[in-house]
């Protein structure tokens, strides 16, 4: 992990504003580009939803995922147009103060294999979650703010080594190739075959080779910009095959 308990605390709090902001001035019934089966309304009702089901298992220290029947419990029902930006800021608030009260030696259920600390772990994944879909907020409008090197390479960590290292990712080639992606401050590559995928810091060399800005990199990554647009050198194949297969979606 490349920032600190701290660092993606802040992250959160800045995230949660520009998220709040920007969805007090879209229209709630536009379409999301990077998310077209929702509207601005249900990308608000998402994160929201996200951020008080992550806040109940640091809240309650739970070892173990809450079920999909007390998820609903949870979420309860959706707010209002009129209410949803001060609901939305609420959830954020609740979010921080849970991760803020949390003890650093928190026992609780995580879902990525050598995963951090369960506290740290949380404060990671929210201010990723939050970034990336603050960016798919934004981009209603037609762009969005890149986000700072270090934050970039940290998500683009969090994402290689967390979620397509896990046994239930579709991250796979029956033959195997190898990806790599070269940023200001940082290199990986990689592997993609029948097993789950492996990742090296440090060597970019593979059979196709990806290089942008860290935030440029961190977008594409998670299907925010095309990949294709970045600086590319080898077989393209290998970015067709994880534009199919690289996806994390909310189950």
């Amino acid at each position: 992990m490349l920032l600190t308990y701290d660092d993606h605390l802040a992250a959160i709090r800045r995230e949660a504003d520009l998220m709040a902001t920007t969805v007090a001035a879209s229209d709630l019934d536009a379409t999301v580009p990077t998310c077209p089966e929702w509207t601005v309304r249900d990308l608000a009702q998402h994160l929201g939803q996200v951020h008080m089901w992550a806040t109940v298992h640091v809240e309650q220290a739970l070892t173990t995922p809450l079920t999909d029947e007390e998820t609903a419990a949870v979420w309860g029902d959706p707010p209002a147009d009129a209410d949803l930006v001060g609901w939305y800021r609420g959830t954020a608030d609740r979010l921080v103060k849970a991760l803020e009260q949390a003890p650093p030696d928190l026992v609780a259920w995580t879902f990525f294999r050598d995963a951090p600390a369960p506290r740290d772990f949380w404060v990671r994944r929210q201010a990723h979650e939050l970034a990336i879909h603050r960016a798919d907020a934004q981009g209603v409008a037609g762009s969005f703010d890149p986000v700072a090197p270090d934050f970039a390479a940290d998500g683009i960590e969090e994402l290689l080594f967390g979620f397509f290292a896990r046994r239930a990712s579709r991250l796979r080639s029956e033959t195997p190739v190898t990806l790599g992606m070269q940023t200001d401050n940082g290199s990986w590559r990689v592997h993609i075959g029948p097993e789950p995928a492996v990742t090296e810091r440090g060597d970019a060399t593979a059979d196709c080779t990806v290089r942008g800005s860290a935030s440029d990199v961190y977008h594409a990554l998670w299907n925010r910009l095309p990949l294709h647009d970045l600086r590319v050198g080898g077989d393209p194949a290998v970015l067709d095959l994880w534009n199919r297969m690289a996806r994390i979606v909310w189950t």
